[in-house]
């Protein structure tokens, strides 16, 4: 299996989970929704890390605190802000804004401290969110005003990213075993905060029929979108890295077009050439950061064949 398709499985499950959770929000609401999604999917990964990785695989190793606010972060955080903001906006408008991830990731660490990114790499970060702007907007700047649970989304998406990230504070945990322990902390998170605004009736509990009337769009989310999804996406960032795995997440707004397209929307020139900017932008900073990458391991091998050194690099450990 080439090394790039976990990555490329999660972006394509992502890019339909917009469109087809989107209609279920108008009967279940997006606390209720995730709570259920994760529950489902976490009795799967448990099941799933019980048979590949044994009862050992469980243990927490003095770390459930940092495993619990990572798991908070990706799956309370992502999932609770993107299907509240889903309620008030468009399919493809929040698809677009996840797909700006991996500039966040360059963003966020370049904020922490763990690399500058290259002048290229913010210039083509700005042209990104641009595109975006206009995508929302329809190319009209002043319904950009209009437009605050964009913002939502973003932060969400922050969220993501810090999960993402945090993955790599764990390389002795299979993708698998990182998924499952962070997933059942963080949705003991989505549950509480489910909980506590059911009994203060914030929000109203669903009844059987709403969850009958939806049960195929649950069962996306839950399993192709959740399970399958978040293993590989996992999986993808573990064997690529989190610059290389997010790159993928590109796909996530094309494939949301896609479907909107196939159901009647039919888009205006502002958007697709908003999309198409936003996407080549993104791509763009991509490359930028591997030519920033790469530069200095060229500079690495030109000094060993000087010096009569072997010119490859030794493996990380």
């Amino acid at each position: 299996m080439p090394r790039f398709a976990p990555s490329l499985t999660a972006a394509l499950a992502w890019g339909a989970m917009f469109p087809i959770a989107a209609p279920a929000l108008d009967r279940i609401d997006p606390f209720h929704l995730t709570a259920v999604r994760y529950l489902v999917a976490v009795a799967v990964f448990v099941a799933l890390l019980r048979a590949l990785e044994g009862r050992r695989a469980f243990r927490l190793e003095g770390r459930a605190l940092e495993l619990w606010a990572l798991g908070s972060a990706g799956f309370a955080g992502f999932n609770l802000l993107v299907y509240v903001a889903l309620e008030h906006t468009r399919p493809q408008d929040a698809a677009l804004i996840v797909a700006t991830s991996p500039v966040l990731v360059v963003l966020t660490t370049w904020a922490l401290g763990m690399g500058r990114p290259r002048a290229a790499q913010l210039w083509l970060t700005a042209l990104a969110f641009l595109g975006v702007a206009i995508v929302i907007s329809h190319g009209d700047p002043s319904q950009l005003a209009s437009g605050p649970w964009e913002l939502v989304v973003l932060a969400g998406v922050i969220g993501w990213v810090f999960y993402t990230l945090g993955a790599r504070r764990f390389p002795e945990f299979s993708a698998l075993r990182y998924t499952t322990l962070t997933a059942f902390l963080g949705t003991g998170t989505v549950l509480a905060i489910t909980l506590g605004l059911a009994a203060s009736g914030a929000i109203g509990t669903p009844g059987p029929d709403d969850y009958a009337a939806e049960w195929w769009r649950l069962l996306y989310v839950a399993l192709p979108a959740a399970v399958v999804a978040v293993l590989a996406w996992n999986e993808g960032v573990r064997r690529l890295g989190a610059a290389n795995g997010s790159l993928f997440i590109n796909l996530v707004p094309v494939v949301t077009f896609a479907i909107a397209i196939a159901q009647g929307y039919r888009p205006g020139a502002a958007e697709l050439i908003g999309a198409g900017i936003t996407v080549a932008a993104l791509v763009g900073a991509n490359l930028a950061g591997r030519g920033a990458v790469r530069a200095p391991a060229r500079a690495r091998r030109a000094r060993r064949r000087r010096d009569g050194a072997p010119a490859h690099d030794a493996p990380s450990a």
